[in-house]
């Protein structure tokens, strides 16, 4: 079972559950986390009451392509892990060094460490949904997706859900000065998330995920490449314990958990760029790629 967020006839935001028939559902709830909440008081799963709540009424007459759809979660705060995968580390490697690899590096290290790296990525100003342009940052010429699971955590860290997230990223920022890494990852319409969470409960294996990035330009596959959670270095209880560490965390906080899906060093996205991330069993996260208007005088 799957919960989105879309736009109703009446363009207000509403809650909705998508059947793994592909049935669109509405909800009586006004978030995800109101749902969550509400299972928990009751002493059930979010599943159980959303069968509930869906039980004995018609789906709606449209299909899941054809609604307006947002971001399924309006997320506080985005986090997001990183060299959680091998291929993450070594692309890594090759921004910090210039290709040059040699010695071991900071990424090495802490690839191997027992404190893993989690930054903060993005807050629900910041972050999108599905179909919305993502947009490049104008002093990088090096820019990329990062295709990822997302955990969709209580305040507790308990992971209530699993989401698509696009973790865009600057490579030869960071690769300048690992310092740089929030200017590398942190600016408007630089985090995806979306198009529906699948509810935890509902997922036999999270260490089972098959995630593909495509990116098309001009309509033409120029990139595509697939990767498993079977192949992450951490696990993710591992990652939100060191979330949590001597920090308050949000109810609806997302948790990202890396990448291992890098494209040719070559490569760059540009302005018209279209962005497929798919995990099996979420759904298909796509958004266009864009250069921002932006100014000082807009700003004020």
């Amino acid at each position: 079972m799957r919960i989105i967020r879309y736009l109703n006839d009446n363009a207000i935001p509403v809650l909705g559950a998508v059947t793994d028939e592909e049935e669109v559902y509405l909800l009586p709830f006004a978030g995800f986390m109101e749902l969550v909440n509400e299972a928990e008081s009751k002493g059930i799963t979010a599943l159980k009451l959303v069968e509930a709540s869906i039980a004995g009424i018609n789906p709606l007459d449209k299909r899941l392509e054809e609604l307006e759809l947002l971001v399924p979660i309006v997320a506080p705060e985005v986090w997001a892990s990183g060299v959680t995968y091998e291929k993450s580390k070594d692309a890594r490697n090759y921004e910090a060094t210039g290709g040059n690899i040699g010695g071991a590096t900071c990424y090495d290290k802490v690839y191997d460490a027992e404190r893993p790296e989690i930054f903060f990525k993005s807050t629900a100003a910041r972050t999108i949904g599905p179909h919305t342009p993502v947009y490049l940052r104008s002093d990088s010429k090096w820019q990329i997706p990062e295709p990822e699971v997302g955990l969709v955590l209580t305040k507790t860290g308990k992971i209530v859900g699993y989401t698509i997230g696009n973790d865009m990223s600057c490579r030869d920022i960071e690769g300048d000065n690992p310092l740089y890494l929030p200017q590398a990852k942190i600016w408007k319409h630089s985090c995806a998330i979306g198009p529906a969470i699948r509810l935890a409960e509902t997922v036999d294996d999270p260490y089972n995920f098959t995630l593909t990035c495509r990116i098309y330009r001009d309509e033409k596959l120029i990139v595509e490449g697939s990767a498993n959670t079977a192949q992450l270095k951490r696990k993710f209880d591992e990652l939100v314990s060191f979330l949590l560490k001597d920090n308050e965390i949000f109810d609806g906080t997302v948790l990202l958990t890396g990448t291992s899906i890098i494209p040719p060093n070559d490569f760059t996205l540009q302005e018209h760029d279209q962005i497929e991330i798919e995990i099996s069993s979420i759904g298909i996260l796509r958004n266009p790629v864009k250069v921002q208007s932006y100014s000082i005088e807009q700003a004020r």
